[in-house]
């Protein structure tokens, strides 16, 4: 398949927090360690192929932290 011309660079997902979880995914752009040291050779298909499933890591890890939350109320009862 014939890569897609980009009119913009794909700029790299880094937020400047660079510490890894427990999973060995950084805390701050959730790229395992091959896909942030590899960033700068990836093409941008590969780029965009990563920023994929950052973003599913990403969503996995706030529903598994929501299923740990209390199931409390956002407002106390008034009664």
């Amino acid at each position: 398949m014939p890569e897609q011309l980009e009119f913009f660079p794909i700029l790299s997902p880094c937020r400047g927090i660079c510490q890894v979880d427990e999973r060995g995914f950084c805390r701050g752009c959730m790229r395992s360690r091959d896909e942030r040291f590899g960033w700068q050779t990836m093409s941008d298909t590969q780029k965009q192929e990563v920023l994929r499933l950052c973003r599913q890591r990403w969503l996995r890890k706030l529903r598994a932290n929501k299923q740990d939350a209390p199931d409390e109320p956002q407002q106390p009862s008034l009664f």
